[in-house]
């Protein structure tokens, strides 16, 4: 039993690590723009510090939980200042709203009138003037005027919802996305403690993911939806585990139906069902899909999201590792970037690495999925093209559920990819990407010498609920 005086200290450090917080979150939220970088660092090193720190002193499950509600209200009134992504939710929002089609017009068809769709354009300015005069106005912050939108029917159901409330108000927006994504991550945590109880696993586990600070900056601070994601991802996991296969393919639907990335678990629960089980998943998840992308259907929609993914893994690249080597190798070769080649190439590799990884696994249980499906992340994430630093927070949901700490860190170095946005021609500082993959690379090399990537939860959680 601590003795009182050293029990009183340890409460004293956490007060001052949470204080300590609060401050790094306040002035992240509203005082640090994304191209001050020294000062984005700096805070963030802060956040860390003190995420590190609360783990290490024992936090109460009750108090951490209350601190991770608190610091993500403090967000509440905060436009995002990370990410300009938002405009684009509003766009498409505003479309959506006023009974367009977000997926068959580029911004530029909508705003700049060319001659093909000059005549279509004017029927929807005089049906709609105040829509374009809205869109006018919003048109010069999009970050891709020239793509067409590829955010699926749930995330598309949030900004027309948000947008039809507070179609002139862009802080009215962002607030209706920030509680939606704050009741996703309640979701989360209530999810998130039942599994781990009934996994045998100590429930303070889920502050690794509750109070990590890419998680709540990225996530509540920049309106990412991958909350919404791995809420359902979770939950998807529960239902599996209670044996409601119907149900859990409803989840995993509409996790789909936010990120297309989820289809990568499908090869991983194959093997863990049977029979009709496979088959209510199935149609769960089918009727779930069906269900939210009929009102979408028209003929441009296959064809202009299949445009949009042609160009994300053929044209952008962004904080990249194996790729960026092998663009390097491509240029020495070829005399160009190969990416048009290397792209398609990596996420085949992904899609064969995953049918590879579901066909050797051994240990079929419910228990190991979660250390499954971070391994199968983990190998898309080093093969991309594009990791911005908000696509790493599925990868610390689930490495709650392992012994596996790379994860963690690599949400704390991947913050060194925010020095790209210092000028407005996002020029990546190659030398940081080595840093940042370099101790990645590390902890994941210590976390599998320390078998930590083959360790799986307790037993009770094994024998209990096998597939």
């Amino acid at each position: 039993m601590p003795r009182p005086g050293l029990a009183v200290t340890s409460r004293a450090g956490q007060w001052a690590a949470l204080l300590l917080s609060a401050g790094a979150y306040g002035l992240l939220a509203y005082a640090t723009p994304r191209t001050h970088f020294t000062q984005l660092l700096g805070l963030l090193a802060v956040a860390f510090g003190a995420y590190v720190a609360l783990l290490k002193s024992g936090l109460s499950l009750r108090l951490g939980l209350g601190a991770a509600l608190v610091l993500r209200l403090l967000w509440l009134p905060a436009l995002p200042t990370l990410s300009d992504d938002y405009h684009r939710f509003r766009w498409d929002g505003l479309l959506l709203s006023h009974g367009v089609n977000p997926y068959q017009h580029r911004p530029d068809e909508l705003v700049a009138v060319p001659q093909a769709h000059q005549q279509e354009n004017v029927r929807l300015q005089v049906r709609r003037a105040g829509l374009i005069v809205l869109l006018q106005r919003l048109y010069p912050r999009l970050n891709s005027p020239h793509y067409y939108s590829v955010y699926p029917p749930v995330c598309q159901g949030l900004f027309g919802l948000a947008a039809g409330l507070y179609p002139y108000s862009e802080l009215g927006f962002v607030l209706v996305l920030r509680l939606c994504i704050l009741l996703a991550e309640v979701v989360s945590a209530s999810v998130l403690l039942a599994l781990l109880r009934h996994a045998g696993l100590p429930p303070q586990q889920a502050l690794w993911y509750l109070l990590n600070p890419l998680v709540i900056v990225e996530l509540t601070g920049n309106l990412h939806f991958e909350a919404l994601v791995i809420s359902f991802l979770l939950l998807m996991l529960w239902l599996l585990v209670r044996h409601q296969a119907a149900a859990g393919g409803m989840a995993l639907g509409l996790a789909v139906a936010t990120k297309l990335l989820p289809l990568l678990v499908l090869p991983l629960l194959v093997r863990r069902l049977r029979g009709w089980q496979l088959g209510w998943l199935g149609a769960g998840l089918l009727g779930i899909l069906a269900l939210l992308f009929v009102p979408f259907l028209s003929p441009e929609l296959l064809r202009n999201i299949g445009r949009s993914l042609n160009l994300y893994f053929r044209s952008f690249e962004f904080n990249a590792s194996v790729y960026y080597l092998l663009r390097a190798a491509g240029q020495w070769y070829y005399g160009y970037n190969a990416i048009a080649r290397l792209g398609p190439a990596l996420a085949l590799a992904v899609a064969l690495g995953g049918l590879i990884l579901a066909a050797v696994e051994r240990r079929l249980t419910w228990a190991t999925l979660p250390r499954t499906l971070l391994l199968l992340l983990t190998l898309y994430f080093l093969l991309a093209t594009t990791v911005h630093p908000w696509y790493l927070t599925p990868l610390v949901a689930l490495s709650v559920f392992t012994q596996a700490r790379y994860a963690l860190v690599w949400s704390g170095v991947a913050v060194l990819s925010y020095a790209a946005y210092r000028t407005a021609a996002y020029s990546e500082n190659l030398w940081l990407v080595a840093l940042e993959y370099t101790v990645v690379l590390a902890a994941l090399l210590w976390d599998a010498r320390q078998g930590h990537l083959g360790r799986y939860a307790t037993a009770p959680w094994q024998n209990r609920q096998r597939a």
